[in-house]
């Protein structure tokens, strides 16, 4: 078998998950909302097509952000967005980097001084 078809398969069971840079800026921004004040809590969720990283003002709460990623998503809208608590998708792309900026422009809006 040619190396690129090999390379082209994708297992049917395969799952998805954040990479280690991935995660480490994820959990950059999320440790300058705990910083703020403004985030208690975060959970990962690990599945077949999707990884999740949700974003908690209180344990108990449904999270107030999540950060998607969805490689089946890369040619069309980018692999990753960021969706509030309501659904809306608030900003969608390739760069992980420029997704999560959105996350920082809410959390120094929501700190009190």
């Amino acid at each position: 078998m040619p190396l690129e078809t090999w390379m082209s398969q994708k297992p049917k069971n395969q799952i998805m998950s954040f990479q280690r840079l991935e995660l480490h800026m994820i959990q950059g921004m999320y440790g300058r909302g705990v910083a703020a004040g403004v985030w208690k809590d975060y959970a990962i969720d690990i599945g077949h097509k999707v990884a999740i990283f949700s974003i908690y003002r209180n344990a108990s709460e449904v999270p107030i952000y999540q950060v998607i990623k969805d490689p089946n998503l890369r040619h069309k809208q980018g692999q990753y967005r960021v969706v509030s608590q309501t659904g809306q998708i608030l900003r969608r792309g390739d760069e992980l980097k420029q997704v999560l900026k959105i996350l920082d422009k809410f959390q120094t809006h929501l700190s009190v001084i």
